[in-house]
């Protein structure tokens, strides 16, 4: 496969040896490629020929003007036969060319644009002609099978200017039963296509994640399986481990290939567990919420008796150790406690006998009444 370029930025002059003159006479001018201005048409063409008759040729025309100008591929060293893609100012033509006699096979109506870049391309029988990398004229031609030369063929004047010229072998698609070689490159349009003749080697298959592909005839690996949160994948042909289930709190997840151990109940004050449990242990006693407060054990440990909560604070004992008695004296000075053995302390009896002065008034002797009955002599 051959490619030829040139930007032709260098100084004024002769195009040099990279193009041979076919006639008239073509110069640099500005670092661009200019036809002269001796008059008629006149054509160059690569001193590089292309290596098959497949090839393209693409130009970008950096000034035009309403004569013909154009691009050449699939050419003889004379230009006397090749394809043609040619603008005279109104519309670009397309055209067969066999001993020097011009046949129109398609055209485009556009004028050529300052800054359009054109290109022409043979492959077999397809030929097509391009502006700015769209295929404005696609035809199938057989009036030319063969041509390795490219190049420019325009009418030689100073208005015209050519900078930018590319041309290459087009590789095409192979048919019947040619096989594709080992190594394959995938192009933006997704194509596959390889050199030579060795066989393709197996082609992994494009996960959404990407490509995952093997080199030389080795088989793909056992491909895991694309979970919600990401991708669990083995090497070699090892089997996936079990995978640990999402907890409300997080992911309880470890490697190889043992069963996930038990995990802890999510309870109303947090998560009672250690992370994580292993075998079949058990989760510890949770002490009782009370009013005032949280009362737990930690592992196997029995709660003790909880102290009752007074108006006036709290009992409570530590450990396993019992209550003490605890007696508390009132405003009133009554004796409150908590243990049936509290002796009470009595101060000196109360009694409202008491003597005193004699009550007044006292009893006195007064005379007898006028009226009254008394006593004389018999009736």
């Amino acid at each position: 496969m051959t490619t030829f370029t040139d930007d032709f930025n260098r100084a004024n002059g002769a195009p040099g040896a990279n193009w041979v003159d076919g006639t008239g006479l073509w110069t640099i001018v500005s670092n661009q490629l200019s036809s002269g201005s001796a008059g008629g048409t006149i054509v160059i063409r690569a001193a590089t020929a292309m290596a098959t008759n497949d090839n393209s040729a693409q130009v970008t025309i950096a000034a035009t003007a309403a004569v013909s100008h154009g691009i050449w591929a699939r050419g003889n060293t004379g230009f006397t036969q090749g394809y043609l893609w040619r603008n005279d100012g109104s519309s670009w033509t397309l055209f067969s060319v066999v001993g020097g006699s011009f046949t129109s096979i398609g055209s485009y109506a556009a004028a050529a644009v300052a800054g359009d870049v054109v290109k022409v391309q043979a492959v077999g029988s397809t030929i097509k002609g391009f502006v700015n990398g769209i295929a404005r004229v696609t035809v199938t031609d057989t009036a030319v099978t063969t041509g390795t030369s490219v190049g420019l063929r325009a009418e030689s004047t100073n208005s015209l200017r050519f900078d930018d010229f590319t041309a290459t072998d087009v590789t095409s698609g192979t048919t019947g039963d040619a096989a594709l070689s080992g190594t394959a490159t995938l192009s933006a349009t997704g194509l596959r296509a390889t050199a030579g003749a060795s066989a393709l080697a197996a082609t992994a298959t494009l996960s959404t994640s990407g490509l995952r592909a093997t080199a030389g005839d080795t088989a793909l690996t056992s491909t895991a399986s694309l979970t919600a949160d990401g991708i669990r994948a083995t090497s070699g042909t090892a089997s996936l481990a079990t995978t640990a289930a999402l907890t409300a709190q997080g992911q309880a997840a470890y490697n190889a290939t043992t069963a996930l151990t038990a995990t802890a109940t999510l309870t109303a004050s947090g998560s009672t567990s250690t992370a994580p449990i292993p075998g079949d242990a058990t989760l510890s006693a949770t002490g009782t919420l009370t009013a005032a407060g949280t009362r737990a054990t930690s592992t196997g440990t029995a709660l003790n008796a909880a102290a009752t909560l007074t108006a006036t604070g709290n009992t409570a004992a530590a450990g396993q150790a019992a209550l003490a008695a605890t007696a508390t004296l009132t405003a009133s000075g009554t004796t409150l406690g908590t243990h049936d053995d509290i002796d009470v302390t009595i101060g000196a009896p109360y009694s409202p006998w008491t003597a005193g002065q004699p009550y007044v008034p006292a009893w006195t002797v007064q005379a007898p009444q006028a009226d009254d009955s008394e006593v004389g002599a018999p009736c």
